[in-house]
């Protein structure tokens, strides 16, 4: 229907997609086929550098933005969750040098720039009834703000002279709103990252005109992230699906209409409650038996693979925490902690900070003491590709497994 999938319809007809009969699916396949719709399990995409994050935004099809660094930013963490030691400008590079824009999707969002049509109708919501974080976008202020940017840009807010004033962080200039507001209606982008500040010039000379454009009508538009979303989650209830790009502002019946014309096989997975679906793309990897190596690495709680707690939850059996509001005396997992990908499992987590050239784990937690060794290799693997030379662990859940961490860090090391 949107030339999304081309011939992935063959091949999982045998598993009876046909009738429209729900397609009998066990908990560990569809883990497995979360973890191949994420990049997690296979080969990976080939190539060097930019060529492989820009591949691997292709197959997520949102990455979240967020101001939080730790060890590193969290669109730096889910491109070496996947790629390994990608040199974090590559990253940089892929994510900003064209092909790609950032908009409101899954929060603020690196989005492939294919899917511009589609987010029409969040952008003609924008238009007539929400606003950005202030009042009404007067006409003045919106022509001042066009004006200058037309003449000026590509520039920050600040640079046009609408910089964020003093005080809390949503205390913005009338003109820095005024951005905000045309980036959410489509009539700027945003074209880069400054010192964190967004970079904005006009859409029209971003977007490739082929794509720029809002032809496309809401249903029409919702189908489309439906597909999306489906098929970079692989399989998914409707609460996954309206997440991935938070559609459940449309309302539940726009997302089933949506999940409805969205081309999607119903399936019934053990262990799952209610109606789940699944992508062609996906059940024809999981007809042809695909396996592949898993990846054992730390995940940014901002993940797609874990950023819906209830999902994480469903298919992993462990609902990571996030306690980054939380008062640090009242933190039991840490300020950032980070889950741990092991054998395409969540085994443990780890709360990583900066001393200087040291990745300091202030808490490490594993499940059992198997996972003591890939806890060790991931820790110390992240400290190379931040450029640390050594890491120091500080409290050990449980405690008994203490020794035998630091000893599988030295041997790691």
């Amino acid at each position: 229907m949107f030339g999304l999938w081309g011939a992935s319809w063959q091949g999982w007809h045998n598993r009876g997609a046909v009738s429209q009969a729900p397609i009998e699916i066990s908990a560990s396949e569809a883990r497995r086929l979360a973890l191949r719709a994420q990049g997690l399990l296979g080969a990976g995409p080939t190539g060097r550098g930019e060529r492989r994050v820009r591949a691997m935004l292709e197959t997520v099809g949102a990455v979240q933005l967020d101001t939080i660094s730790v060890l590193a930013r969290s669109h730096e963490l889910v491109a070496y969750a996947r790629l390994g030691a990608v040199g974090r400008a590559a990253v940089e590079r892929a994510y900003w040098g064209g092909g790609v824009f950032e908009y409101w999707a899954h929060a603020a969002s690196l989005l492939p720039v294919r899917a511009w049509p589609w987010f029409a109708v969040k952008r003609r919501r924008y238009r007539t009834t929400v606003q950005i974080w202030g009042g009404e976008l007067t006409p003045a202020l919106r022509a001042e703000a066009l004006a200058r940017v037309r003449e000026l840009g590509p520039l920050t807010a600040g640079d046009l002279g609408g910089a964020r004033r003093g005080g809390p962080w949503w205390d913005w200039s009338p003109l820095k709103h005024a951005m905000e507001q045309l980036l959410a209606e489509g009539e700027v982008a945003c074209v880069a990252r400054r010192g964190w500040k967004r970079v904005y010039d006009l859409a029209e000379r971003v977007i490739p005109p082929e794509l720029f454009h809002d032809d496309l009508d809401d249903a029409s538009c919702v189908a489309a992230l439906c597909a999306e979303a489906c098929r970079s989650l692989g399989v998914a209830t409707e609460a996954d699906i309206a997440d991935y790009h938070r559609l459940g502002r449309l309302g539940r019946q726009a997302v089933r209409a949506g999940i409805a014309s969205a081309g999607l096989a119903p399936v019934r997975v053990e262990g799952w409650k209610g109606a789940a679906y699944a992508h062609p793309s996906a059940l024809a990897a999981l007809d042809a038996g695909a396996r592949g190596r898993h990846r054992t690495t730390l995940l940014s709680p901002f993940d797609s693979l874990v950023w819906f707690r209830p999902r994480t939850e469903r298919i992993f059996g462990v609902k990571p925490r996030l306690e980054l509001y939380v008062p640090a005396a009242q933190r039991v997992h840490g300020y950032f902690s980070m889950p741990l990908l092991s054998g395409g499992r969540l085994r443990g987590h780890a709360d990583p900070a900066r001393a200087g050239t040291t990745l300091v784990a202030r808490h490490v937690a594993v499940d059992a003491a198997e996972v003591v060794e890939p806890m060790a290799a991931a820790l110390v693997e992240a400290a190379s590709w931040v450029g640390c030379d050594a890491v120091s662990v500080e409290r050990v859940t449980p405690p008994s497994l203490r020794a035998s961490l630091l000893a599988a860090v030295r041997t790691a090391a």
